[in-house]
């Protein structure tokens, strides 16, 4: 079966599987309409609302799908899992850039944490395991990872302590980790603060947490608006501007060692996606044909793409110590 006739046969959500939500940052039920996204990226049918909360401004999905039927949206074409591999003739330069995004992630890391073999990283969200395999390959690093979904036989994981299911509740030793990762992992996440002060007591008094996510307040979201690949509804349950970040992290008990109007993660996919999706209306991207233009597009923006650390295009991402009164 394509791609294609997948989502056609895909159902709508059903009403009872959605949840009301209260706010994600400070649990108030007071909230305004903000936009109402589609799952752009595949086409699967639905509409989902974003609500402000009135009183702390956070932007979070309400009502949203529970967390039983959620895991319907996470298939082999979500690209984290990395379970589509028909790329074509330009498959060797997919594997290239995506290796490209775990290098990036490794520059951000080692600017404020040195890694070694004694060293214990954990990688929330950590998908299939790429970044954490190549932490391995450099440095020998102990590593453990956690995903929602269970991709315990990815060939990369094979030497990582994997732990299947939400993060928060996970028993993984309290001050026990050097470096916490959170790579997009908390705008899916059903309780962000909940999982922050749980990285708060399993991060060591040294360590460091990394979070990146797309950043709201940003070019790619004024351009696209419903559009904007940062929504990515359903899955993403809410969108941080830098304001709300920053107060997720210090009410976690976290201090900000640096904030970082980028990310690993390309600004340049939301510019390019922003667009199809403008385009498609819901219709769903074609991966394995989009990738053709994809690349050739990355040429085009090549002088927008090198300034990306200055124009807060998309991303952004932060690097925190524990508060010294926690």
């Amino acid at each position: 079966m394509t791609a294609a006739s997948k989502r056609k046969s895909f159902p709508p959500p059903d009403p009872a599987f959605f949840e009301d939500v209260a706010c994600l940052h400070c649990g108030s039920e007071a909230r305004r309409p903000f936009v109402t996204a589609q799952e752009d990226l595949t086409g699967k049918p639905g509409d989902f609302t974003f609500v402000q909360c009135r009183d702390c401004s956070l932007v979070y999905q309400h009502p949203r799908i529970d967390l039983e039927h959620i895991k319907a949206y996470y298939d082999e074409e979500y690209i984290a899992h990395r379970k589509q591999s028909n790329w074509g003739p330009l498959a060797w330069f997919f594997e290239w850039a995506m290796d490209g995004l775990d290098r990036k992630k490794d520059a951000i890391v080692r600017k404020h944490v040195t890694l070694g073999p004694q060293s214990q990283v954990l990688d929330v969200g950590c998908g299939a395991g790429t970044f954490l395999s190549k932490l391995k390959r450099r440095y020998g690093c102990q590593n453990t990872g956690v995903d929602f979904i269970d991709l315990a036989g990815a060939p990369q994981l094979e030497q990582v302590d994997f732990h299947c299911g939400a993060y928060l509740g996970q028993r993984l030793g309290e001050a026990h980790f050097d470096l916490i990762t959170m790579w997009h992992f908390l705008e899916h996440d059903y309780d962000p603060l909940g999982s922050l002060r749980q990285a708060h007591h399993n991060l060591k008094d040294s360590g460091r947490l990394v979070v990146e996510v797309p950043r709201l307040d940003s070019v790619s979201w004024h351009l696209y608006q419903e559009r904007w690949p940062g929504l990515q509804a359903p899955q993403h349950t809410v969108a941080y501007d830098k304001t709300m970040l920053l107060e997720a992290v210090k009410k976690a008990g976290f201090s900000v060692v640096e904030y970082l109007p980028y990310g690993a993660y390309p600004a340049y996919f939301y510019l390019f996606a922003g667009a199809a999706f403008k385009l498609l209306q819901g219709r769903g991207l074609d991966a394995s044909k989009a990738i053709y233009p994809y690349f050739a597009g990355q040429f085009v923006l090549a002088p927008v793409i090198l300034l990306e650390k200055k124009l807060n295009l998309a991303m952004q991402t932060i690097v925190c110590s524990k508060s010294p009164a926690c």
